[in-house]
């Protein structure tokens, strides 16, 4: 049986606690004003429109179906309703993982937007969420918060499946065969990776499999990697988790080896680069 591509989010997703918080949820009258976060990504549902969204340089986007949009980095931008009717949107923060953790962050594209149309299955779930916003029921906020989840795994889903990206890591993921490989190393960092064990799991020569996947991802498998390996570090020391565990956790045999390679990538010991970041919320 094929790996379904929900699959292929998963070890993912499950690293970095996706989290979200609803900004707005109903009817815009005038115009929403977005100010970026560290670690911030923005969704906005529009069931109704038309609506413009302005960017930074006069970017501007005119939504005139009902459509989904993401930006996965933090940007000032602004909602504005086209009609004296208004429109209709959901608007919420997303967090799973800061821009130096998570891979999906870097390979994704500075805004993706998808009419309604081309999502199968989101019927449901853009009626759920307007249902809940326009009401005041118990546990509101948090069915809420747990919809707009739903929702943008769908949208990656299908940006998977659909191939709306050609580089990094999503890339990767809507590549069958290195989608096997790539879920691998995000469900098991700690693993004893080779090039050879690599390409094993997706079936393919190490030539072959070295060659494609750096075509693909945009990088070399052991680049690849290693740059997992460190944003997953990087992750659990702002959580306050010890050195020689975060090195054991994330597949070095020692701190020392551990140090050496943080030094090299990030131009810091691994506690000096904890205790200037300094803790933050696991």
């Amino acid at each position: 049986m094929p790996e379904r591509s929900s699959d292929r989010l998963s070890a993912l997703l499950q690293r970095f606690e996706l989290r979200s918080q609803l900004v707005l949820g109903g009817v815009l009258q005038h115009e929403l004003a977005i100010q970026p976060q560290a670690g911030t990504s923005h969704l906005h549902l529009v069931r109704r429109g038309p609506v413009r969204l302005s960017g930074p340089q006069r970017q501007r986007l005119r939504l005139s179906v009902p459509s989904v949009v993401f930006m996965p980095r933090p940007q000032a931008h602004r909602v504005a309703a086209l009609s004296a009717e208004g429109a209709e949107l959901v608007t919420a923060t997303i967090h799973f993982g800061a821009g130096d953790e998570n891979p999906l962050l870097h390979s994704l594209p500075a805004l993706l937007c998808v009419p309604t149309a081309q999502l199968p299955g989101l019927a449901l779930t853009q009626d759920l969420l307007f249902a809940e916003a326009l009401a005041s029921r118990c546990g509101h906020a948090a069915v809420l918060d747990r919809l707009v989840e739903v929702l943008l795994i769908q949208l990656l889903r299908h940006a998977m499946a659909e191939r709306l990206v050609d580089a990094g890591v999503m890339a990767g993921l809507s590549d069958a065969r290195l989608a096997k490989t790539l879920s691998a190393l995000h469900a098991e960092p700690a693993r004893r990776w080779t090039l050879e064990a690599m390409a094993s799991v997706a079936g393919m020569s190490r030539a072959r499999f070295a060659a494609h996947f750096a075509q693909t991802v945009g990088a070399l498998p052991g680049d690849y990697l290693t740059g997992w390996r460190l944003g997953l570090a990087r992750r659990l020391l702002r959580r306050g988790m010890a050195v020689k565990q975060v090195a054991a956790e994330v597949g070095y045999a020692s701190s020392g080896a551990f140090g050496r390679v943080f030094q090299q990538r990030v131009g810091s010991s691994p506690r000096d680069w904890q205790r200037a970041v300094g803790p933050s919320p696991a």
